[in-house]
């Protein structure tokens, strides 16, 4: 059964190629072998599909002909072992094809991006790279009353996870001990080899496997982390809510994930979810409240306070206000998360009918004829 690259992306027919590239990405670095809880099955499929649906040519020979055209699938064992005729010209000009695939290299960034480097597929490129690892990410949801959503806050958290180890202060060395470049490959973690590829032998560069990429070997590993330059513990995280914050919208700290063994920590991504008020409700910037009158009122106009998030202040009632009339108070909402300014106001009056009526009320209101 042949596959559908538009629903392996999760992507419309009608995607535009900036959202293939979207999509791409975003699952390429959620399926990538090399991450935890990668996929390299799922990263090999949807890379195949972006191969096909981000060039403008095959994308349209897909349309018209489904995975089968030009025996371009990449599954079909062609892959980067297939390529085998080079002899018209410079295979890095404009793209070069195996029996009907093509494949353009003008978008480095894209193969930058699926196979963590080209220096590592063709040679050369980051000589000075060392072994890089990084933490985890972490998520927290953080409740937040509605005056801290308009105005802002500064909350405290403190957090379990993954640290740098205390003692040796992340360098898994114990304290004293002697830490000297690595012999094998100089100090700079990686080591030169020669590497057969389809342009024939290429220099290439790999981890050191002596040091593990960390150029560094230690005399002795530190006693606390057992060399891995992490422990479990627990650290106070300040965080300034801004002003204007929506509610299910997410903060990203960055750096303030769990710690790596001898690698950048990873994110912190606060959730944020706002305590309902009584008194107002939320609609964008602008905030939402009810005020009750009297019949009286209603009819011959009066002056009222209202609360607003910065306090009571005085409306006007015209006379004849109708129930569920709208007013509009300028410059009292929510402030403007991305901008200057704030949203506005918005009081739903609501005229209160009496429920019951003496026998003179409803004779002065018969009177009244209105």
């Amino acid at each position: 059964m042949s596959k559908d690259y538009y629903n392996l992306l999760g992507v419309s027919k009608n995607a535009s190629p900036e959202e293939i590239k979207k999509a791409f990405r975003k699952l390429a670095h959620e399926h990538h072998p090399d991450k935890q809880g990668g996929n390299a099955e799922k990263f090999k499929e949807i890379n195949e599909a972006y191969q096909t649906l981000g060039n403008e040519q095959k994308r349209k020979q897909y349309d018209q002909f489904g995975q089968s055209f030009g025996g371009s699938s990449a599954g079909g064992g062609q892959g980067f072992g297939g390529f085998q005729d080079f002899s018209h010209g410079n295979p890095f000009g404009q793209g070069f094809s195996s029996q009907g695939f093509n494949f353009n290299f003008g978008d480095f960034e894209d193969l930058e991006y699926v196979f963590g480097g080209l220096g590592d597929l063709f040679g050369g490129g980051r000589k000075n790279s060392k072994k890089s690892a990084r933490g985890r990410d972490l998520e927290v949801e953080l409740d937040l009353d509605f005056s801290e959503a308009v105005f802002g806050a500064e909350k405290m958290i403190d957090l379990q996870k993954d640290i740098n180890c205390p003692v040796c202060q992340g360098s898994g060395a114990e304290p004293g001990s002697k830490v000297s470049n690595c012999l094998h490959c100089g100090g700079r973690g990686r080591v030169q080899r020669v590497q057969q590829t389809i342009f024939g032998n290429m220099a290439a560069e790999a981890v050191c496997p002596e040091c593990q990429g960390e150029g560094k070997k230690i005399e002795k590993k530190c006693r606390h982390c057992h060399g891995e330059g992490i422990s479990k513990g627990s650290e106070k995280i300040k965080i300034n809510i801004p002003a204007g914050i929506h509610d299910e919208q997410s903060l990203k700290l960055s750096g303030k994930g769990e710690a790596a063994s001898k690698g950048a920590p990873g994110d912190l991504y606060l959730k944020i979810h706002i305590r309902p008020n009584k008194k107002f409700t939320r609609e964008g910037e602008d905030v939402i409240s009810q005020a009750h009158i009297s019949v009286r009122q209603a009819a011959l106009g009066d002056k009222i306070e209202v609360e607003t998030v910065d306090g009571p202040v005085a409306l006007r009632i015209p006379e004849g206000t109708q129930s569920h009339t709208q007013f509009r108070l300028k410059e009292k909402g929510v402030p403007h998360l991305q901008g200057r300014g704030r949203g506005d106001h918005l009081v739903d009056v609501i005229v209160d009918i009496p429920k019951h009526l003496d026998r003179q009320q409803k004779k002065l209101i018969e009177d009244l004829n209105i």
